[in-house]
């Protein structure tokens, strides 16, 4: 169970930087297809951890299960990306959609008999 949550978070952390980091600094002067480019060639290692989490995951989680966990793991790598890479702080807002998923974590999670 421990390792399709790794791969994900690993695989989120290649995704967050292929989607996002080249809103960053000089990077938003270079042209668009060669950011495009590289941010093919780092999706392209996101994939290599994301889809085997995904093949594991769906062995031990179900289905909707695996996409809440995959939510939620991306809001808390996008957090320490939006802080720690991008300076960019969390408002209460960010706190409150937290919140949300924790609870969509509960109701997923939760067995109705």
């Amino acid at each position: 169970m421990f390792t399709p949550i790794t791969l994900l978070l690993i695989s989120n952390v290649f995704m967050t930087f292929a989607w996002y980091a080249h809103l960053k600094g000089d990077m938003t002067s270079k042209p668009l297809w060669i950011v495009i480019l590289m941010s093919w060639g780092i999706a392209f290692f996101e994939y290599i951890f994301q889809v085997p989490a995904n093949r594991m995951g769906n062995q031990v989680f179900t289905l909707p299960q695996l996409k809440i966990l995959q939510e939620v793991i991306t809001m808390t790598v996008f957090a320490v990306f939006c802080v720690v890479y991008m300076k960019v702080p969390l408002t209460k807002n960010f706190l409150y959609a937290s919140i949300c998923l924790v609870g969509a974590v509960f109701f997923i999670f939760r067995e109705v008999k």
